[in-house]
């Protein structure tokens, strides 16, 4: 009897212990996984994607994704544009900063519209109407922080 009382209260404890292993393993899993990484890189290195486009984006598009805000959900990515292309009128839920890195491109921004060129910083508010214009002299590289998940709503059939 003292044995099997002795068993029972040791199962008790190993099973105890057991949860309380799961538990910290899921917050350092969780902690590990919410780590931002160092990255250093040059524009030239970047690992593009495959090309892609249509159905309201620009055909001949590649992005490469670079990072995801574990606490946001927000995505920074690069996108290139192929030259003399289009990004129909859209708009995002959440902000969208963007940098142009080369080239040149044509925003539409609400009611106004801006020739921007390598070096210009974006402020596009959440729900704000915008589409780009690269003109036919060359692509044109951007750099995209998302302040929340990604989606694009059209605001004129494509």
């Amino acid at each position: 009897m003292t044995i099997n009382k002795h068993l029972r209260i040791g199962s008790s404890t190993a099973i105890l212990i057991l949860a309380i292993a799961s538990c910290f393993s899921l917050m350092s899993l969780h902690a590990a996984e919410s780590e931002t990484l160092p990255l250093a890189i040059n524009l030239d290195n970047v690992p593009w994607g495959q090309v892609g486009g249509g159905n309201g984006s620009p055909l001949g598009l590649r992005t490469a994704r670079q990072g995801v805000d574990p606490e946001t959900g927000g995505v920074t990515y690069y996108a290139m544009f192929p030259a003399g292309t289009h990004f129909d009128l859209h708009w995002h839920t959440h902000d969208e900063f963007v940098s142009v890195q080369k080239g040149s491109v044509v925003l539409e921004l609400g009611d106004e519209t801006f020739t921007l060129n390598a070096g210009a910083y974006i402020v596009i508010p959440g729900k704000m109407n915008h589409s780009w214009d690269v003109p036919e002299q060359g692509e044109v590289v951007i750099l995209v922080r998302r302040a929340g998940p990604a989606d694009r709503t059209y605001v004129e059939p494509h």
